[in-house]
């Protein structure tokens, strides 16, 4: 088995204000060829000194069940998270509690199928079901469109699959979107359209910074502000703050030829976290580690140490929501 680069073997921090109590509001778990990201590899980096105690498990089109219709095939991966959460709360991994709340995927646009899937999933889930994801990643350069989940065009516009998307509010069932920058303006759409779903921004809105868009990121980086801006303006939508490690955003965290420290990870991700927490005001932002899919640019403890430092200037009671009280409340978590 082909590991993650062992960043944190290579640099480790003292923790900074380890009491504080943090919520994980975006983490995935995955066991792909040389990629395996499960219970024991995500206990191993929470046991690194952060005070986690619950975490949001996010779909990432793994452990599917073959065996089942299509449209039902994702219902595997809530019944592998469930399973997940129930070896967290033997407590044999630590005091951290995983997969809390469980996010996820039923293809919105498969209308003869959505309630069935929803349903579904809740059983799966066994209370733990919060939300949807789909993702609405699509860019014209095909360098860019990796994955295993392939987005058409302008997904969030279509007619179909808002009419799936209308059953999340009757699911009492929040959205989390997932799309590049020059998508945002798509989701303030949405979002205006339906303004009784709960929405959530992953990864501060995808910021693109590699093919097409590398040469022209000044120009890009103002169009994200004023599409950022305009989605703070909407109550219905959250910011997750974090997803900067992925290659999509340009940091080459994963090239350097030493592990970055946080205040290196902090001085790169503070622009982007800060006009966020502008835009939506710390009870709309909540910090993610978006492990382990960030996990090849930097460790565990150094990124949870990175986003302290850029909230070290917000007052005691806008920290705890941006660590704890916006995913709390979210997700509903019931802490």
């Amino acid at each position: 088995m082909v590991s993650f680069r062992a960043i944190e073997k290579e640099r480790r921090e003292e923790i900074i204000d380890p009491e504080r109590p943090v919520i994980d509001a975006h983490h995935h778990l995955w066991d792909y060829p040389g990629r395996r990201y499960l219970v024991p590899e995500f206990a191993q980096d929470l046991a690194t000194g952060h005070n986690v105690v619950g975490t949001v498990h996010v779909e990432a089109v793994a452990m599917y069940d073959v065996d089942a219709p299509r449209h039902l095939q994702p219902v595997g991966e809530t019944e592998f998270a469930r399973g997940a959460a129930a070896m967290s709360a033997s407590g044999t991994f630590g005091a951290a509690r995983m997969c809390r709340a469980i996010i996820a995927f039923v293809d919105l646009s498969d209308l003869d199928h959505v309630d069935e899937a929803i349903e579904a999933h809740r059983n799966a889930a066994g209370g733990r079901l919060r939300g949807i994801r789909v993702g609405g990643t699509w860019d014209e350069d095909e360098s860019i469109r990796r994955g295993l989940w392939r987005a058409p065009r302008n997904l969030y516009l279509d007619a179909t699959f808002r009419r799936g998307f209308a059953r999340l509010a009757a699911n009492a069932l929040s959205f989390d979107a997932w799309l590049y920058h020059p998508q945002l303006d798509d989701l303030a759409d949405l979002a205006r359209a339906f303004e009784d779903t709960p929405i959530i921004l992953d990864h501060v809105g995808g910021p693109l910074c590699q093919g097409r868009h590398r040469d022209r990121w000044d120009e890009e980086t103002a169009q994200w502000r004023a599409s950022i801006r305009r989605l703070g303006e909407l109550p219905n939508v959250h910011v997750k703050l974090g997803g900067l490690g992925m290659w999509t955003a340009g940091f080459g965290f994963e090239d350097l030829p030493d592990a970055p420290s946080s205040e290196t990870v902090a001085a790169a991700v503070a622009p982007y976290f800060e006009h966020c927490i502008e835009a939506f005001g710390p009870r709309r932002a909540m910090f993610e580690s978006n492990f382990p899919a960030d996990k090849p640019a930097y460790g565990y403890d150094v990124i949870w140490n990175a986003m302290k430092r850029v909230a070290k200037s917000y007052s005691a009671d806008e920290q705890h929501e941006l660590f704890f009280g916006t995913a709390n409340r979210v997700y509903r978590l019931g802490y």
